[in-house]
């Protein structure tokens, strides 16, 4: 060890860092309670997403005992989660937002309008996201900007919160509106979809070097940003009941894109259409039924 490795920490800078951290913990303990607990839309908004996170979580544990899962299965389990996303986008998204628009006071054609324009910018936020953020896709290769400074376990890390975010802000949304049976429906579709996504993103990082343990932890980590979505998503809404057929739209919005520009493609590139395509209509019919039953 260096000379300048070892006064590096003196104890005036670890006094400095106690300092920040605590300052820290104080700034996140007093947004964690003013801004989940003063509503308890946010407050289930954060447990639904910790649901999610949680199913992601399990989803990885099986890489443990199984040391690959073939490509038809993989293409499958993709299929399946984009046919529950699709469902969800247009049960638990798109048909609320029409509804919420006409609630408050719009016709029919302006309730089109505000919806339509939320999906498109909610599209187009994702899309400006994927050029900016570097990431890579275990298939397609990297994307977005130059990321020769990064390594590649975060590329992976950024790809599939690039994923996650929607979701996370999909929850959000629907339970910072006032149909509390149908933000369930929704939770419980993209809790179901997380763990067959969490086991292929866990067995895809194995494929391509990774230890099982880090796979899992990588994988653990990526849904921790449906949470975070979640919180910001209702917290944004609950503001203002005019703001939810717009969150609710633009959480569509990102939706369709992830499904269409992400899952779908990454799917179909190995020639097992057929079992992805089953795979996302059992998905999409799964995730109305749920829809059906609790909304």
């Amino acid at each position: 060890m260096t000379t300048h490795a070892i006064t590096a920490f003196t104890p005036r800078r670890l006094l400095g860092i106690v300092i920040l951290a605590g300052g820290a913990l104080a700034l996140g303990h007093e947004l964690w309670l003013t801004m989940v607990f003063h509503d308890p839309r946010v407050a289930d908004a954060l447990l639904a997403g910790l649901m999610a996170a949680g199913a992601t979580t399990a989803g990885t544990l099986p890489v443990l005992f199984s040391r690959r899962l073939s490509e038809k299965i993989i293409d499958t389990l993709l299929g399946f989660g984009a046919g529950v996303m699709l469902a969800a986008t247009a049960f638990s998204l798109i048909i609320p937002a029409l509804e919420s628009a006409k609630l408050l006071g719009f016709s029919a054609w302006q309730a089109s309008t505000v919806t339509g324009s939320g999906i498109l910018i909610g599209g187009a936020f994702l899309l400006l996201i994927d050029h900016l953020l570097p990431h890579e896709h275990f298939i397609k290769g990297p994307e977005g900007v130059s990321a020769q400074t990064l390594r590649r376990t975060w590329l992976f890390v950024f790809a599939i919160c690039l994923h996650n975010l929607p979701e996370g802000l999909a929850i959000g949304v629907a339970f910072g509106g006032s149909d509390a049976l149908g933000a369930a429906a929704l939770a419980a579709g993209i809790s179901v979809q997380d763990v067959p996504e969490g086991l292929v993103v866990a067995v895809a990082l194995v494929a391509v070097g990774y230890s099982r343990l880090r796979a899992i932890l990588i994988g653990c980590a990526s849904g921790l940003i449906e949470p975070v979505g979640a919180v910001l998503g209702a917290s944004v809404v609950s503001m203002s009941v005019q703001l939810l057929p717009w969150g609710l739209a633009l959480a569509a919005g990102a939706m369709l894109f992830v499904i269409s520009h992400e899952i779908i493609p990454e799917s179909h590139r190995k020639g097992h259409e057929r079992y992805a395509t089953g795979g996302l209509m059992l998905g999409f019919v799964v995730m109305m039924a749920l829809d059906t039953a609790l909304g």
